[in-house]
């Protein structure tokens, strides 16, 4: 068994230190780098590009809102195509930076609010993926798992992977626990891993409720922001492979 193991990642920006990028990296296969809305700069995307390069990790770009207050997890009034276009330019930004240091951009991950509208709002998602395509159709658009955002991915003719969660909590119709929701993040980091591996070998997830549906886990994100995000990062690429599932990205396949 193959799973993609996925970060979000380059969101510093400024004088502002966000996440454990350098060390994270050591341990995911695909890094969903910042660029420059909700998070990072150009300094940081470039560094953090040469990093993943550095590491052997795919890279691909984390378009979010214009919003570094609220990290981009604020939900905004956008039509679609004003996302279309938040999406290509800094899909594009990304790129110029990959394209200089000799590399290859693999996938395309809105963050935070974005991700989470698209997932049920079709015209937004359909505004998304059309951006994606048009910047690069060879890319590969991630999208949570049953969501508009894989519908309209590949309504538009591209590859998409569907991403599971390892430190969210789900709902019983396969959508993330509103982070405003109690229980909305495992802490636990065995709850979080017991979690993965149902999802990886089974196909299914346990909902908030005590629920059982059924998830497609193409590729897991795990979070670099976290205070714990370096230990748990270590913990399940160790327990991934004591369970026989080899972790890597798309394009090394």
């Amino acid at each position: 068994m193959r799973i993609d193991l996925n970060s979000d990642l380059g969101e510093s920006f400024g004088a502002y230190t966000i996440g454990h990028d350098s060390e994270v990296l050591k341990y995911v296969s695909s890094a969903n780098i910042a660029c420059g809305m909700h998070g990072g700069d150009p300094f940081v995307m470039h560094k953090t590009v040469r990093l993943a390069i550095e590491r052997g990790a795919a890279m691909g770009a984390h378009p979010g809102f214009m919003d570094l207050n609220g990290f981009g997890r604020r939900k905004m009034d956008i039509r679609p195509e004003e996302a279309y276009d938040l999406v290509l330019y800094q899909v594009g930004a990304l790129g110029a930076f990959i394209h200089a240091e000799g590399g290859r951009m693999q996938h395309v991950k809105p963050h935070g609010a974005l991700y989470n509208m698209a997932a049920k709002d079709a015209a937004l998602a359909e505004a998304i993926a059309q951006a994606v395509h048009d910047a690069d159709p060879s890319l590969i658009l991630y999208g949570l798992a049953g969501s508009e955002l894989i519908r309209a991915g590949k309504a538009a003719d591209l590859a998409t992977a569907s991403e599971v969660f390892a430190d969210r909590t789900y709902q019983d119709d396969g959508n993330l626990t509103p982070r405003s929701e109690p229980g909305a993040v495992l802490t636990d980091d065995e709850a979080a891993i017991r979690q993965v591996l149902q999802m990886v070998r089974c196909g299914t997830v346990t909902a908030l409720s005590g629920k059982t549906i059924p998830v497609q886990a193409d590729t897991v994100c795990i979070h670099g922001d976290s205070p714990k995000a370096l230990a748990f990062a270590e913990n399940i690429r160790a327990r991934l492979a004591g369970e026989g599932i080899e972790v890597s990205s798309f394009l090394s396949r």
